[in-house]
């Protein structure tokens, strides 16, 4: 059975999703490594909203299921005041029956995320995504600075996870893109070698 990384992502403007993309490019370059993109809703601030089962575009949502299942995780949002967006951590919010089974404890987890400017708390995100993940005794992966990228790059980039800065480049850099693509290939790498008996 192929590896299968969960790309999990909310994504209001689409940043985050491309960087999900190519994160999922650099698990899918991996021998039998499989990357399954999934999102979450949005949430309302006045009362629950039901959302459409399907997306009209982009990636499906995310079943609890999807993250019990996955051999590993990289889990992304755009900067919000210095913290994940509301929608994932609402998603997450909701994961205390698989705390409770175990179904995520060794398994490799990593993080992403865009911001608008500058200062706008990329690391601090990123951070604030790992904390969960801890909780669930996930195995937390980084950027080591072997990848030259981490050093070259003049926009978005961490030993945290990858991160883009929309303010100053639209779309990615090309330095972001490498960086997805190798958290995404070292995910799949380590879930692989965390699975073999």
């Amino acid at each position: 059975m192929p590896t299968k990384i969960l790309i999990l992502y909310f994504s209001r403007h689409g940043m985050t999703a491309d960087m999900a993309n190519y994160i999922a490019r650099g698990v899918e370059a991996i021998p039998n490594a499989e990357a399954v993109l999934r999102t979450v809703p949005d949430v309302s601030a006045v009362c629950e909203k039901t959302a459409e089962r399907i997306p009209a575009q982009g990636a499906i949502y995310a079943t609890l299921d999807d993250l019990a299942n996955c051999d590993g995780l990289a889990m992304g949002s755009p900067t919000h005041f210095g913290n994940m967006a509301a929608p994932l951590k609402y998603f997450i919010d909701s994961t205390t029956q698989i705390w409770f089974s175990g179904a995520l404890t060794g398994k490799p987890a990593g993080v992403f995320t865009s911001t608008g400017s500058l200062h706008g708390g990329q690391e601090s995100t990123l951070l604030s995504m790992m904390l969960p993940l801890m909780h669930h005794g996930m195995v937390l992966l980084g950027l080591p600075y072997a990848e030259t990228a981490l050093h070259e790059t003049t926009s978005g980039g961490t030993p945290y996870g990858p991160s883009h800065l929309s303010s100053e480049h639209g779309q990615l850099t090309g330095h972001e893109k490498a960086l997805c693509r190798a958290l995404g290939s070292r995910l799949a790498n380590t879930a692989q070698r965390l699975k073999q008996p």
